[in-house]
């Protein structure tokens, strides 16, 4: 994938470097989902699904955080109208259009638009330390990125609706 990225690490690996792997590297933020990270992971999701080489993807964060959610510094001073008109998180869906499959590799937080992330792959494969969780309703807001209803597919309706009404998390 040989563009240069400031939110991610991104390379070919396995013994026939067929697996592209994928790191969220925005440590400081614990990983936040910026639109910048959100427009080089697409890039890069772009990249490995048209190179024939690669047959999987892996896309991973940090021991502390797989992703901590959305950049909520980015977003505060949006109005509702800002959000709409410019189509604020229509990239976020590339991760689950693309056709190779996409592996999540969990650790620490994935919280709201990481956890909606790993929701997006075709599989999760969560640590010891994960934590999963839907906690916008702490911040008077619901998920936006699709995360009711794929976290409903994935848990049930009874414990997404716990999670998404109380902002509690779950473990891996």
């Amino acid at each position: 994938a040989g563009a240069t990225f400031q939110y991610l690490s991104v390379q070919k690996t396995g013994a026939r470097q067929s697996v592209g792997l994928i790191q969220l590297n925005r440590p400081q933020a614990l990983n936040a989902l910026c639109e910048g990270l959100m427009e080089e992971l697409r890039q890069a999701l772009e990249a490995m699904e048209s190179d024939p080489q690669v047959g999987a993807i892996v896309i991973t964060g940090s021991q502390k955080a797989f992703a901590a959610g959305a950049d909520i510094k980015e977003m505060q001073n949006k109005t509702f109208q800002e959000c709409y008109s410019s189509s604020f998180l229509s990239g976020w869906d590339k991760v689950s259009t693309v056709r190779k499959p996409i592996i999540a590799a969990v650790n620490g937080y994935a919280l709201g638009g990481g956890c909606e992330l790993a929701m997006m792959c075709d599989i999760i494969y969560a640590g010891e330390k994960a934590q999963f969780g839907q906690p916008e309703i702490l911040l008077g807001t619901i998920p936006g990125a699709g995360g009711t209803q794929r976290l409903t597919r994935a848990v049930g309706k009874s414990l997404a609706m716990e999670m998404v009404l109380t902002g509690d998390r779950i473990s891996a």
